[in-house]
């Protein structure tokens, strides 16, 4: 995908380890607007594998919770009417392993809300390898207030 993700647009000095473009170690999840949907396409490295041609779990759980954070912080700007999105961290999220996630080829994410309030969302999402759905993500992201950790953070 080209052009600037929302990550790269709203926080540029973000060190998130998931979705962070200052993170040099990071994994880099570039997420962009498509309509109702937030989608990215990202390539794994052998380094990020659980056993030799499939991803590990838990770089699966980061890669959806980062990309269904930055759903819910696009969804709750626009909502707001707001030029910058709020900081928003994840309050819970479950993700399920449908099937082994293969390293050899680009990983397709897509999210969108499925419940909107004025300070927090209900997103689903999903990630995708060779056309089939390997896991999905179901989390609730909350936009914090001055005096959490994560206040300003972008």
């Amino acid at each position: 995908m080209t052009g600037q993700s929302l990550q790269e647009t709203y926080a540029p000095n973000n060190a998130c380890y998931g979705c962070g473009p200052a993170n040099p170690e990071g994994v880099h999840v570039r997420s962009f607007v498509k309509g109702d949907e937030v989608v990215a396409e990202w390539m794994s490295q052998q380094k990020y594998e659980a056993f030799p041609g499939v991803l590990n779990g838990g770089i699966i759980g980061t890669l959806l919770d980062c990309h269904c954070n930055w759903t819910a912080a696009w969804h709750l700007m626009k909502k707001a009417g707001a030029d910058h999105p709020p900081c928003t961290v994840t309050a819970e999220y479950s993700i399920k392993l449908l099937r082994p996630t293969p390293t050899a080829g680009p990983v397709h994410l897509s999210a969108r809300p499925v419940e909107l309030s004025t300070d927090r969302a209900v997103i689903e999402g999903a990630l995708s390898a060779n056309g089939k759905v390997c896991a999905t993500c179901r989390g609730t992201f909350v936009a914090v207030k001055e005096g959490h950790p994560a206040f300003h953070r972008w």
